[in-house]
Parts: C-alpha cells; sequence; structure tokens
C-alpha cells in the first residue's frame, strides 16, 4: 500500500482554511473585536493624514498612478508589515506509533495535522495579542519580547500622555483624574467617533482602585447591584466615565522568558467604537500561490521530507496592528 502524502491531500488553501477556523482560545483583545482585520495584497502600508484625518492609501502597479489628493496639510507614514513564521514536523516512524486520543485506534495522518495546526494556531493567537497590545500602548514589541519594531508616539511625532492616579494617596481626587483621561482622548479624536472610554489595567492597578477610599464605596454598591441580576464582575467597573477592566495577559518567548502584556501597576485608557482608529494590518505570505492576493490571517503548508519519511508544517501570519491615532491612549499609573 502506498504511503499517504499529505502534500497530495491539502492544498495551500485547504490547510490555510483549516488553521483559520481552529477556535481562538486566548485573548481579550480579540474577543472585544477593538483590532479589527483589513487584508492587503502587498506587505507594505502608506497611512496618510490629511488636517489630522488618516486615510488608507492603496497599492498601485510599479509606475502606475497614484491617489489624487486635494490640498490640504497632508503627510505619509509607511509601515513594513512583519512576518511571523512557526514550523513543525511529524515523521512517518511517529504517526505509526500514534494512538488517536480517546480511541483504540492509530491516528490518522489529517488527525495528526490538525492537532499540529491546533498548536501552531494557539501561538500565533498568543503573538497576535502581543502585537496587539503593544500597539494599544503605542510601542510594538517583536515577539522576541525585547525588539522595538514600531513607537507609534515617534512615528506621529506626538508625546505619550501619562496621568499618575496617586492610588496610594488616601486624598487623591480619582474621578476628576478620570474626567482629564476622558477629556484628553476626546480631545485627540481628530474627528474620530467613539461610544466610551475603557481602560484594561494590571491586577495592581485594579486593587489599588477599587479599595481607594474615594472609589471603594462606588465600587461596593456596584458590586452588590451586579450580584443582585448575575452580572459578571469581571466585564469591568465603571467609574468617572471610564470601565475599568483588570487584564493578566501574559506569554512566554522562545528563551522561556515570561511577558506581561501590561506592566505592574500600569493601566492603558482608550476609546471604543471607533471607526478607524485601530486595524490590523494583513499581509500576504510569501508563496507563489499567493502573489498578488489579499492577505489572510493564518497560512499553513506542509511538504513531505527527504526521502519521504514524514512531513514539514510551515505556517506563517505576515500582521501589523496599529492604533493610527495615538494620541488617544493614555497610560495610566497607580503612583
Amino acid at each position: 500500500m502506498p504511503m499517504i502524502n499529505p502534500a497530495n491531500i491539502f492544498s495551500l488553501s485547504d490547510l490555510s482554511e483549516a488553521i483559520n477556523i481552529v477556535p481562538n482560545r486566548y485573548g481579550r483583545l480579540n474577543e472585544m473585536g477593538l483590532f479589527p482585520v483589513k487584508g492587503h495584497t502587498v506587505d507594505t502600508i502608506s497611512i496618510e493624514e490629511k488636517n489630522g484625518v488618516l486615510t488608507l492609501i492603496p497599492s498601485t502597479t510599479d509606475g502606475g498612478p497614484g491617489v489624487v489628493g486635494s490640498r490640504g496639510r497632508r503627510k505619509l507614514r509607511t509601515f513594513k508589515i512583519p512576518q511571523m513564521v512557526f514550523e513543525d514536523h511529524f515523521s512517518a516512524k511517529e504517526l505509526a506509533h500514534a494512538r488517536a486520543f480517546g480511541k483504540n485506534v492509530k491516528e490518522t495522518v489529517q488527525e495528526m495535522m490538525a492537532d499540529k495546526l491546533e498548536g501552531a494556531r494557539s501561538r500565533h493567537d498568543i503573538t497576535l495579542e502581543f502585537l496587539r497590545m503593544g500597539a494599544l500602548k503605542g510601542l510594538i514589541i517583536d515577539g522576541d519580547g525585547s525588539t522595538v519594531l514600531y513607537d507609534l508616539f515617534a512615528e506621529f511625532g506626538i508625546t505619550k500622555k501619562v496621568v499618575n492616579f496617586k492610588l496610594g494617596t488616601q486624598g487623591t481626587k480619582v474621578a476628576n483624574l478620570c474626567r482629564e483621561v476622558v477629556r484628553h482622548i476626546e480631545d485627540n479624536l481628530m474627528g474620530e467617533v467613539m461610544t466610551g472610554v475603557r481602560a484594561l489595567v494590571s491586577p495592581e492597578f485594579y486593587d489599588a482602585l477599587i479599595t481607594h477610599p474615594n472609589v471603594e464605596k462606588a465600587y461596593l454598591n456596584w458590586s452588590a447591584a451586579q450580584d443582585r441580576i448575575g452580572g459578571d464582575l469581571r466585564k469591568g467597573f465603571p467609574f468617572g466615565g471610564i470601565v475599568f477592566e483588570e487584564y493578566r495577559g501574559k506569554a512566554t518567548d522562545a528563551s522561556g522568558t515570561v511577558h506581561r502584556y501590561l506592566d505592574e501597576g500600569k493601566a492603558i485608557a482608550f476609546p471604543t467604537g471607533t471607526a478607524q482608529t485601530f486595524r490590523t494590518h494583513v499581509g500576504p505570505a510569501d508563496f507563489n500561490e499567493t502573489i498578488g492576493r489579499v492577505g489572510q490571517l493564518y497560512y499553513a503548508k506542509v511538504t513531505p521530507t527527504r526521502n519521504d519519511r514524514g512531513w514539514d508544517i510551515h505556517t506563517q501570519s505576515n500582521v501589523l496592528p496599529l492604533c493610527q491615532r495615538p494620541g488617544v491612549l493614555v497610560e495610566l499609573t497607580a503612583s
């Protein structure tokens, strides 16, 4: 009986579709839908700002006409979409001795492939959440945990707004500081709309906030009301025009170092319900089949190893989450 070759069973589109439909199990920012996905046919995007309004410029063929703009003060910024690759492998011998999960039968090529794709997808998901949180903080860090891909405040030539909530001081007027944050965000929308302001906060910030003398009573009343109606306290505590939500995201890099997505005692406030402020820009994979095609979040490809002794799995994502109005981002500190 000839050996089954997955490269002849699964095309690039089949495998990429398979990895794309694996459920996302990690990522509050994904759940919120804060960074909608926009696909591109190239791996470089240009964002134009005209009179305080940002617009995307579509790509053109070499030597083709560009976008004709009207008069006004304009700035053009270009961003390269980074590529994230994860590769895996399984051998024919490994498959021959594998038992299907929960069954007393041999595992099939399709089952092992699905298991490998699910593991790859989880890694891409965690990386995407890390990049999105970086964009939300205005400093996008690579998956190695240290290399700066983009400092959005430097790119847009603005100074980051930082508000010290002084939660270690009993007399702090926390509500006044909340209003300062909200007003700053409103002033920097640059023609954008919003439905509210939310802050993702570290556990240390959240504990200091809800136990502050000028906040504690409001929190106890709100939590008691949520208990009566069966509400979920984890969805956020509204105070002073801001919904405060504890965020505990973290991940481990290739060297084994654990990275918190929010530093101790820190928080980030941002507008919700915007139309153009947040985007996840997606480029195509660097395969022959994807030239000129609109990018998608994840790609997967399998090739047989030398002498058909196993299979190599290649997965990749080409993504760049951006906050296109970083002036609306406000860093909060507990003390």
